[in-house]
């Protein structure tokens, strides 16, 4: 089977980051999730001393859909 993957970058706010809101994720993978994109990976990026300054969610779905 052949894949086709998407790429999700979620800003965090807070004066140091860190923090995201859960609403506007549920919402963001909701929507990807109907157009028949599959979750594969979500992680944080560190901007220094451990905070969090980008989540990063990879999908995949079936090529050609």
């Amino acid at each position: 089977m052949t894949w086709e993957y998407k790429t999700l970058f979620l800003n965090t706010t807070g004066f140091l980051g860190g923090k995201l809101d859960q609403g506007a994720l549920d919402r963001e993978l909701a929507a990807i999730g109907r157009d028949g994109w599959e979750l594969v990976s979500i992680f944080d990026t560190n901007s220094y001393e451990g905070v969090t300054r980008l989540v990063v969610a990879v999908f995949k779905r079936p090529a050609g859909r």
